[in-house]
């Protein structure tokens, strides 16, 4: 019998993140790709997706009480998705995945997200399949997409970190809502700073705040060097916004001496994503998002790009 949820905290780091290792690959060499193995998360993320998460971040535990499952549950305002989420190989197939999701749902709809979502590898049949039995429905692509160098820096941004945290924020906050509303990236923003992991550019026309990015330059998995910037939040105000907001984060890439930049791009911004294309950058990797049914996205107004990654 597990017991829970409880609170994870950052004392679970290591056994969570052991957790998550074994699930993932275990999870590839069922899909035939015996030859993988998914890293460890960079701990620094973990403490991150944490504190994100706050009375989100849960596990259970086994008979023994070792940790047997974790599902981290975030909400940006109207905007709640669960994920990593995972359950230890050993206690799959006696239905500990769908209690972890459903309680998710639970906290979600209870603290009135209107948006529930989550993402899952495409390839993976036997998890759209599951989540689908749950009630969410596949939707577009998220991709990551990569540049590895050539940085296109003509384009003027300006940092976050450097303008001073709390007028930014609150630019960051008020352009946000007038294109979705009730949506909220300030808790990520600001944890992105507390824990040192990156800034957010922003880009201005006529003193206004017009497109923003929130990115992260700390290795992603364990042990890696400092080599990528990647995009995880991304507001602008049009596609010409977005166009002068991408280059301003090349030229933060190439003052932060990475080699690459990385953008987490929502298929579902077709014209964004076809810029993307255009500025030389190429598919790396591809998440199937779905949204549970009653909550799902809506587009923003007026034109406006919203990348909202479901993933840390």
């Amino acid at each position: 019998m597990l017991r829970g949820p409880e609170p994870a905290s950052t004392a679970d780091v290591e056994r969570i993140n052991r957790i998550f290792s074994e699930a993932f690959t275990d999870r590839y060499h069922r899909d035939g790709m015996a030859g993988v193995r998914v890293p460890p998360l960079n701990p620094a993320v973990w403490r991150y997706a944490i504190a994100g998460a706050g009375e989100g971040a849960l596990l259970w535990r086994d008979e023994s009480g070792e940790i047997a499952a974790f599902n981290m549950v975030h909400r940006s305002g109207i905007e709640g998705w669960m994920g990593p989420l995972a359950v230890r190989p050993d206690h799959q197939g006696r239905g500990m995945g769908q209690t972890i999701v459903r309680e998710g749902i639970r906290r979600l709809e209870g603290a009135g997200a209107r948006v529930i979502g989550l993402e899952t590898m495409p390839r993976t049949i036997d998890n759209i399949g599951f989540y689908s039995r749950l009630g969410f429905r596949p939707g577009h692509l998220t991709l990551s997409v990569v540049k590895e160098g050539g940085f296109d820096t003509s384009a003027i941004g300006y940092s976050l970190l450097a303008e001073g945290r709390t007028e930014g924020v609150r630019e960051v906050q008020e352009l946000t809502d007038r294109l979705t509303r009730g949506l909220d990236f300030t808790r990520e923003i600001t944890l992105t700073l507390d824990h040192k992991l990156g800034d957010t550019t922003l880009v201005r026309q006529g003193g206004e705040l017009v497109g923003w990015a929130l990115w992260h330059t700390a290795p992603l998995a364990e042990g890696r060097d400092h080599g990528e910037l990647r995009v995880l939040k991304l507001v602008a105000k049009n596609l010409g916004v977005f166009s002068d907001l991408v280059r301003a984060v090349e030229g933060d890439a190439r003052r932060e001496h990475v080699r690459r930049l990385s953008i987490r791009c929502q298929t579902g911004f077709r014209d964004a994503y076809g810029l993307l294309m255009a500025s030389g950058y190429a598919v790396h990797w591809t998440d199937l998002r779905m949204t549970l049914e009653g909550k799902h996205e809506s587009p923003p107004v007026g034109g406006g790009i919203v990348f909202s990654n479901w993933e840390i």
